[in-house]
């Protein structure tokens, strides 16, 4: 189990959270229904929010230190399960709430905007070509969907380059996959590859394979410290218009606070980008309810310097209505 502890240890965690869960790979141990926990909140889900939601518990713990927050990682699937079945208290999901989920008295609130990047290995072998061309929509829908068995040559017309491309999904049931599917316009369970669990392994297997591709959530394909590409991962350019180049107004993946930049100002698709919810089993009462109104206004604060983009003012506002 993992417990948020004090602010000293959070500090050093939240400094090292990108090295550390893309060299670890390691996964919180998640709660359960016989688990025997202190928390009075209890959290789980996204790993897209799970760097946030950390921060969050951290801050509000200072103001409230008889509160204790358990927060446990483990993909949008698992959030809602949790959530819905009285696992934990607060479910993160990074996708948008299922009319099931719904039906089963799920309620729900958007507290931050994050984006689905693409990823290849920093030594791809044609590295300059995918940041001066990128990649289409199409040339994606071909690799995850299809399955054609292609060549880096060939998505960037150099035929003489025949390395074939090893594609990576997610294998967990998880927000980042299901935000990549929606915009090759299918669903999660219809994407093709070699499936790893979570963000950090996946983070990891692009980052061991120097003919990988897979996508990750912004904070985890960014190091947290330096706002450059984690240590052997290069984001990918969506060539959106499909015309072979990435323009300037395109060219956005230099640092993890440009690709921030492009989704606030709506430049970058969404969906991938998209907005990371908290689900809870009915209206949320007492201290869970303080919980999340206060994300949702004094907590807003923390979210840019996170790595995630904030609402607009009318939907936090219309979130915090949603509460009362």
């Amino acid at each position: 189990m993992r417990k948020v502890l004090g602010a000293a240890v959070l500090l050093l965690l939240l400094a090292g959270m990108a090295v550390c869960l893309v060299s670890c790979g390691t996964t919180p141990p998640p709660p359960s229904a016989t688990t025997e926990l202190i928390s009075a909140i209890r959290v789980s889900g996204a790993w897209a929010l799970y760097p946030m939601m950390l921060r969050w518990a951290e801050e509000y713990q200072k103001l409230h230190p008889e509160v204790q927050v358990g927060v446990w990682a483990g993909g949008s699937g698992k959030g809602a399960t949790d959530a819905l079945g009285g696992v934990v208290d607060i479910g993160m999901v990074s996708r948008d709430i299922y009319p099931e989920e719904e039906g089963r008295g799920g309620f729900w609130v958007p507290v931050a905007k994050d984006a689905v990047v693409l990823v290849v290995n920093a030594a791809n072998p044609v590295a300059k070509d995918l940041a001066a061309r990128g990649l289409t929509r199409g040339q994606c829908a071909g690799l995850w969907l299809e399955g054609k068995e292609a060549t880096w040559g060939s998505l960037v017309a150099r035929p003489a380059v025949r390395e074939k491309v090893r594609v990576y999904t997610r294998s967990d049931v998880c927000g980042a996959a299901e935000a990549w599917a929606e915009y090759l316009g299918k669903r999660q369970e219809d994407l093709l590859g070699t499936g790893v669990h979570g963000d950090p392994r996946m983070a990891e297997a692009v980052a061991n394979d120097p003919l990988g591709i897979g996508f990750n959530n912004v904070n985890y394909a960014y190091d947290t410290k330096t706002d450059k590409p984690v240590a052997g991962l290069m984001p990918v350019p969506i060539d959106v218009d499909g015309d072979g180049r990435i323009a300037e107004s395109e060219s956005f993946y230099r640092t993890r606070a440009e690709v921030k930049r492009a989704v606030a100002d709506g430049m970058y698709p969404s969906p991938p980008a998209r907005d990371l919810n908290l689900l809870t089993r009915g209206k949320p009462e007492g201290l869970t309810r303080e919980f999340i109104l206060w994300i949702l206004t004094d907590g807003q604060q923390y979210v840019d310097e996170a790595g995630y983009v904030k609402l607009p003012q009318e939907k936090l506002s219309a979130a915090v209505e949603k509460l009362r």
